[in-house]
């Protein structure tokens, strides 16, 4: 099988989903943002430079994104699904507590942290592009997605070269379904800081140096127990594919991090 292909996987409640895989060695699950897909965390991610130090790097479609399921019926949308969803792939994989990593950009680093509450016990986690409003259910631009995706679901048109006509070219590019993604947006909920406050996995916080996440980024850290904070050149878009983004990561996942602990990462 093509390294790259799909392969599938049911979500709790037997929705398909699916999620692509490269590299051999240590697992990793990499979670991308909203409106992406797994595939492109591979191909233009930080995938391919950590399959080639020594991860197995596996790479969800989240649901309603890429080539997972993409249902118009709400009820397929309950509250916590996407952690409901990352949580049964890790059973499907067979991975066992301490056996994996976790890391997620943007709307994946959400999830990471909502599997964290949830008890997912990953080796280390990586939280990236995100700041403290990623432990709400709704953030700051939740209001401006659900504009853009009601204006693209009932077909509107927009003003050439604009915020919003751009944002809805990426989506159309990549045959994103605005319909299913706003559905998305309905199903997050909120962290508590008691949820998080049990976890002892070594968590890493990285944002670019240009993005207004990172106000904020310490207080993320500060809300997890053994996390940290790195930043990167560039802004929310520019830092994933910053080549420090990468390096930071290799870094935390060797290492730990301060006074983390590295046991299950490996050599290289």
């Amino acid at each position: 099988m093509d390294e790259l292909s799909v392969r599938h996987f049911p979500g709790r409640d037997g929705v398909p989903l699916v999620y692509r895989e490269t590299g051999e060695g240590h697992p990793l699950i990499l979670i991308h943002g909203f409106t992406a897909n797994g595939l492109l965390m591979l191909q233009y991610g930080p995938a391919a430079e950590l399959a080639g130090h020594g991860y197995r790097v596996i790479a969800p479609d989240l649901r309603g994104h890429g080539d997972s399921a993409r249902p118009h019926d709400p009820a397929a949308y309950p509250p916590d699904i996407l952690a409901d969803d990352g949580l049964a792939l890790i059973d499907w994989l067979g991975l066992s507590p301490g056996s994996f990593d976790l890391a997620g950009y943007s709307l994946g680093a959400k999830v990471v942290l909502r599997l964290l509450a949830r008890g997912a016990q990953p080796a280390h986690a990586v939280v990236a592009g995100q700041g403290l409003d990623a432990l709400d259910a709704a953030s700051s631009r939740t209001a401006g997605h659900r504009r853009l995706l009601a204006r693209m679901a009932s077909g509107d048109t927009f003003e050439p070269g604009t915020p919003d006509a751009l944002a809805a070219q990426w989506i159309t590019e990549r045959g994103g379904d605005p319909l299913a993604m706003s559905l998305v947006l309905g199903s997050f909920t909120q962290t508590p800081a008691a949820a998080l406050r049990p976890v002892t996995v070594p968590a890493l916080v990285v944002v670019g140096d240009k993005d207004p996440r990172g106000d904020t980024a310490e207080d993320l850290a500060a809300s997890l127990g053994h996390g940290h904070v790195a930043r990167v050149p560039g802004d929310h878009g520019s830092a994933l594919l910053a080549p420090e983004l990468t390096a930071e990561i290799l870094d935390f996942l060797r290492h730990g991090g301060p006074d983390c602990f590295s046991a299950s990462a490996p050599a290289g």
